[in-house]
């Protein structure tokens, strides 16, 4: 795929974000908070830095993703369809009978869903698993794992981390949607987990934290992890949950229903900020064609 400008993801994010409060308010309810706090990672992965081809989904030279917090497949749908995995109509049919988009990625049902997921921490280990068969088949591939902040309580988590770094899985890169809040409240009042970073680095492992709405910040921080040899690594993203929509400021935004008014307001205020950006291309970084990652 031919690697997108800062620019271009900006844009590309946008996109994603609106075509997700689309296929979520179709239903008219969902995991919006966390479907929304992962975006960015998600422009940039699909937008740079993975190397995948969607008219050729189970092509065992690729990059894996696996989204851990499987309950944000939503933007990730939305995400592979605007890449040309299956057609964006799709959308449409989000957890309703028969449809191909099931509440939670399954990789028997979405092409480009490399794992099935939802049981929350266990997206460490077959991404792990997939990271160190790769390795040992020889291949260049890069693995990548979303995990949540609130799965992290999860013991699996720590006992992955130990075992990753052992095995010195530099093919491994683990992005943290650190948006600090999980389905019972604020992560630090359930079980606090902070510092990620400390945590992870005691564990073996190379750690940066970047801005998780910033596309560009991502990027730089998976071109650095990648240029590291000899042990796995991760980024924490710092993000907001619900992040990009009108309608979820100041409130608790896990799983929600989702009124049409509402979400109209969203993609209105989103297209807004599409044409905001299309007119101003000054950024930092804005139009420039960046090597492969």
């Amino acid at each position: 795929m031919k690697e997108m400008t800062i620019h271009e993801l900006k844009k590309f994010a946008l996109q994603i974000r609106i075509e997700t409060v689309k296929e979520l308010s179709s239903l008219g309810f969902g995991h919006i908070g966390g479907s929304m706090s992962t975006i960015e990672a998600l422009a940039v992965l699909y937008g740079a830095a993975l190397n995948v081809q969607p008219n050729n989904p189970r092509w065992v030279e690729r990059d894996f993703l696996v989204c851990s917090k499987g309950h944000s497949g939503p933007s990730l749908y939305a995400a592979l369809a605007l890449k040309g995995f299956f057609p964006i109509e799709w959308l449409e049919t989000l957890n309703r009978p028969g449809t191909r988009l099931p509440s939670h990625c399954d990789m028997n049902k979405t092409p480009g869903i490399d794992m099935s997921t939802g049981s929350l921490g266990q997206g460490i280990s077959t991404g792990i698993g997939i990271a160190l068969g790769n390795k040992l088949d020889g291949r260049s591939s890069t693995t990548y794992i979303i995990l949540g902040d609130g799965e992290c309580q999860e013991g699996q988590i720590w006992e992955g981390a130990l075992f990753a770094a052992h095995h010195k899985l530099d093919n491994l890169i683990v992005l943290i949607d650190n948006n600090k809040v999980q389905l019972d409240g604020r992560t630090c009042d359930v079980n606090n987990l902070e510092d990620f970073e400390e945590k992870f680095r005691s564990f073996g492992w190379y750690t940066q934290r970047v801005d998780g709405h910033d596309v560009e910040s991502i990027y730089h921080g998976i071109n650095m992890a990648k240029n590291e040899k000899g042990r796995p690594a991760i980024i924490v993203m710092d993000t907001i949950k619900g992040f990009g929509c009108t309608f979820t400021d100041g409130k608790f935004c896990h799983h929600m229903v989702i009124g049409k008014q509402d979400a109209q307001e969203t993609i209105d205020a989103l297209n807004n900020q599409m044409m905001a950006l299309d007119n101003n291309t000054e950024g930092r970084g804005d139009g420039v064609e960046y090597h492969s990652l």
